[in-house]
């Protein structure tokens, strides 16, 4: 390894130190989503639907971490995994009267999707108009 290589290196590893890692709480039943209606009536809840598979999808949800700012105890994060969770996509899309799309994000307050959206539209900005 050069001097050079040695020092890029290590910035790298310094800026995957600095990345604040969400609370991402993963959502894998239907049922969780009732308690997540329930939960809006209080503080905004957000989805995130995410293929594993997809290569677009990995570029989103890194985007989304890298420029999240929204402070603590403000929403609840959670991380649907929809290629295991097909049936939890599907209610998502039922519940809440919203088409399905890969990737794509979800506002919920008071019971409802407020906001969604889907590939480069997804921003954690947005969630400030909710809070």
């Amino acid at each position: 390894m050069g001097i050079f290589d040695k020092f890029f290196n290590s910035e790298k590893n310094e800026d995957k130190e600095q990345k604040k890692k969400l609370p991402w709480k993963d959502l894998t039943t239907i049922d969780q989503l009732e308690a997540i209606a329930e939960a809006s009536k209080t503080i905004p809840q957000a989805i995130f639907k995410h293929s594993t598979r997809c290569g677009i999808s990995g570029m989103v949800i890194r985007n989304f971490e890298a420029s999240f700012d929204v402070p603590e105890n403000q929403i609840d994060l959670y991380y649907l995994d929809l290629l295991a969770y097909r049936d939890v996509s599907s209610e998502i899309a039922a519940r809440f009267g919203i088409f399905h799309e890969s990737p794509q994000f979800i506002v919920i307050r008071n019971g409802e999707a407020v906001h969604h959206a889907s590939h480069s539209t997804i921003t954690p900005q947005v969630l400030h108009q909710y809070l």
